[in-house]
């Protein structure tokens, strides 16, 4: 199962003080809008996503057919795919997707630790 890049979504008090200290990381914007109260940041190949405002909790993250740069990959495993596999094996999907649609979507489910993973499709 391809499940894309991965990063972690933090959700953050003050996405300015956030910025700031994953600048100071070595951190660098590589997508986002902070007038938006959201930021992808990247160093290397690791990527933190900023969220002010816009979940409680933390959230682990999965892009299906993308990799640590936003670019396409291919082949990959659509996420409806994924949804179907994951369901074979007994793993709850907390926000279903219509298996009979296409292109960007997002489901999430929940690990035994009650840690939330979402997989969010672009393409």
């Amino acid at each position: 199962m391809k499940l894309g890049a991965f990063s972690v979504s933090l959700s953050v008090k003050n996405i300015e003080t956030s910025k700031q200290f994953y600048e100071n990381l070595g951190f660098t914007i590589l997508a986002g809008d902070i007038e938006k109260k959201y930021l992808i940041m990247k160093n290397e190949n690791s990527l933190i996503g900023l969220f002010e405002g816009m979940f409680e909790n933390n959230i682990l993250t999965f892009n299906p057919g993308w990799d640590e740069n936003g670019n396409n990959i291919e082949p990959f495993n659509d996420i409806r795919e994924i949804q179907s596999q994951l369901k074979s094996k007994g793993i709850k999907i907390d926000n279903e997707i219509d298996p009979a649609t296409t292109g960007p979507a997002s489901m999430m489910v929940t690990d035994p630790d009650g840690n939330v993973i979402l997989f969010d499709q672009h393409r």
